[in-house]
């Protein structure tokens, strides 16, 4: 019926139909935006958002151009520091933009840089060969988004300054002194009237600042946070380039190399740098550059080097005798297990995928790592059997576990989670098929599974007791990992599958909560589930659908007049809160098991009154470290972390 509603509206040639509202679209009504407009009308198109990504990018912006100075081979010193009242500033030695009329624009080049979208010296020319922000839109939009810039230039002998005020000049350039060398200094602190919440992370700077330290032989990078009394101070400087990065990868891990895997050479006028290294484990960590920006996406230049790997270690491995001619060949995903690889290119006119740079798309980029990687992992392999040997029976246990990780999913996954049918016998599930008010909590123990059943609201929250600790998956293989019934139950209740079928459209609960004791077993519990969500469920964090519960810690009643205390910050006001002679009674739950199905309900699941922790990954890779340690098999770091961190100790259960 709707359908027939809408064609009775058509008219014939386009004609509006007689009610509709008439409005204006003339020659009038285009909008043509100027300058730096178009980056304050829409910044997300050029720093990806306005949250704490696009606040840090405004960062990188400036910092790639020094960098790119350092690659060109004219700056060898960058400083950045953070100062109070939100500002940034960023220093080098390089030649210092040019102060002198641009001959196009009429205004100071420094000008035209910075009030200009692809203006800069990096679109022709011998000025830079190889550079990152090959978009020219890189300082110019960090000038765009900033309630106030300053720069400085030390050039010929002379201080030039220049300031602008939301991307706009507030005067000419202008001599302000004499200098002896050359540089740049940018200041700048980003507009509150596009950022709602500004604040500057310094872990996160420094992992970049040390990343292109590692990526740029012969920089040093000084890092400054003088926010704080006194300044934070860090240095960064590494000769070995990306020889030190893949070490620093590798640290505290079981290393199954002597020597890391290193080339660099260049092929068609592609700079190619790569090495790896393999350790006991079984993920992979892969980072991949493109002129010294970080490509988390990945593009042409991994895919070049993944494809080399794999054909590299099938072609030893048949001609050593590792595989016979009846055998499959290794995969991707066999090569790939327990491997730490960095692959960096610099080109002359890289393409990038949007102007966050997030995937390489130049086609030259996989032909030259393809070449290069497989010359160079031929030489490596002839020269060193040893290593070789190690590598490709670490590669031949990965296929193995591979081909029976797959026959496990297909006897255990599809007949549940894949088609839908038999879900968990111990699962309590809510009414409503709306993923989006579903919630499903994950308990630990019948008895308090069995008073969350009682106490919950049966339309909204499913529950799924636990029987104990569920295994670790951080020490097992799928295989191993889905032979367990606890680790079954809860992949078939959630409704992604899981590995290569997992599909988060499945997902049939929005809210998947940890809901554990608080004492030292609900914690490790609760450290078993999250290992598990962050190496096999990891989209389910990044949609923001896994909580932990807060239950509370302490129950104070004084007569009729009861209250609930999450910590002991709360329990002690509420104590002092209370008048009358008689002391208030209060009562420390040590399991979930101790409320009563109402209590539950009341300080833990009742939308209006409980407390959700949402779980988030601010720092992939440092997680990722935290959990190899805590979780994994070598008991020394841990032992190393647990002696460094007991001092810090708030809150110990014995």
């Amino acid at each position: 019926m709707q359908r027939k509603s809408k064609e009775k509206n058509l008219q014939p040639h386009g004609t509006p139909p007689a009610n509709a509202n008439h409005v204006s679209y003339d020659a009038k009504d285009i909008y043509v935006l100027e300058g730096l407009e178009p980056v304050r009308k829409r910044p997300g198109m050029y720093i990806g958002s306005t949250g704490p990504d696009g606040i840090h990018h405004l960062v990188w912006e400036v910092v790639d151009n020094s960098i790119d100075e350092a690659m060109a081979g004219f700056a060898k010193n960058i400083i950045v520091e953070l100062l109070p009242k939100n500002r940034v500033s960023v220093t080098d030695d390089g030649r210092g933009i040019p102060v002198d009329v641009h001959p196009q624009t009429k205004k100071s080049a420094l000008e035209t840089v910075l009030t200009t979208l692809h203006a800069g010296g990096k679109f022709g020319g011998e000025s830079y060969k190889v550079a990152g922000g090959l978009h020219g839109v890189g300082v110019s939009v960090t000038n765009a988004l900033s309630e106030w810039l300053r720069v400085e230039v030390c050039r010929g002998g002379e201080l030039s300054m220049q300031e602008y005020v939301r991307g706009k000049p507030e005067a000419k350039v202008k001599k302000i002194g004499t200098c002896r060398n050359t540089g740049t200094k940018v200041i700048f602190s980003p507009d509150p009237q596009i950022f709602l919440k500004i604040e500057f992370d310094a872990k996160r700077i420094l992992e970049r600042l040390r990343q292109q330290a590692y990526l740029t032989k012969g920089v040093r990078i000084y890092f400054f946070d003088s926010r704080t009394s006194p300044p934070a101070a860090y240095g960064f400087y590494f000769e070995g380039g990306l020889l030190s990065f893949v070490t620093h990868l590798g640290r505290g891990e079981k290393l199954l190399q002597g020597e890391p895997f290193y080339v660099h050479k260049e092929q068609e006028n592609v700079e190619v740098e790569a090495t790896m290294l393999y350790v006991d484990d079984l993920e992979t960590k892969e980072l991949s550059f493109a002129n010294n920006i970080h490509t988390p996406d990945g593009g042409m230049h991994l895919t070049g080097f993944r494809s080399a790997l794999t054909r590299s270690l099938n072609t030893y491995a048949r001609q050593e005798g590792y595989l016979k001619e009846k055998d499959e060949n290794l995969t991707s995903e066999d090569a790939r297990e327990g491997l730490l690889s960095i692959v960096s290119v610099k080109l002359r006119e890289p393409q990038f995928e949007g102007q966050t740079k997030a995937r390489l798309g130049s086609p030259e980029a996989r032909t030259a790592v393809e070449t290069v990687v497989n010359e160079g992992l031929k030489e490596f392999f002839e020269k060193r059997p040893h290593e070789a040997r190690r590598i490709i029976e670490k590669v031949l246990l990965a296929a193995k576990a591979r081909r029976a990780a797959k026959a496990a999913k297909d006897t255990v996954l599809r007949k549940g989670a894949l088609n839908g049918l038999t879900l968990p016998g111990k699962l309590a599930d809510c009414t409503s098929r709306s993923p989006a008010e579903s919630e499903l909590f994950i308990v630990e123990g019948d008895s308090a599974g069995g008073s969350a059943k009682q106490g919950r609201d049966r339309r909204t929250q499913a529950i799924l007791p636990l029987r104990g600790k569920i295994l670790n998956v951080e020490k097992a293989r799928l295989d191993k990992m889905l032979a367990n019934q606890e680790i079954r139950n809860l992949v078939v209740a959630i409704g992604t599958a899981i590995a290569d079928e997992f599909n988060i459209e499945g997902i049939r609960y929005h809210k998947i909560i940890i809901m554990t004791d608080a004492d030292v077993d609900g914690a490790h519990i609760r450290t078993l589930l999250l290992t598990l969500f962050y190496r096999y469920f990891p989209k389910i964090i990044e949609q923001g659908y896994l909580y932990i519960a807060q239950p509370p810690l302490y129950r104070i009643q004084q007569g009729k007049e009861a209250h609930y205390a999450y910590n002991d910050h709360e329990k002690d006001r509420v104590v002092k809160g209370f008048k009358g002679a008689s002391a208030p009674l209060i009562q420390r739950y040590k399991g979930l098991g101790e409320m009563n199905p109402e209590q539950l309900w009341e300080t833990t699941m009742n939308h209006e009154k409980r407390v959700l922790k949402q779980v988030v990954v601010d720092d992939a890779a440092e997680a990722d470290r935290l959990f190899r340690i805590l979780m994994g098999d070598e008991v020394v770091p841990r032992r190393q972390f647990i002696q460094a961190h007991a001092g810090s100790v708030k809150h110990l259960d014995i």
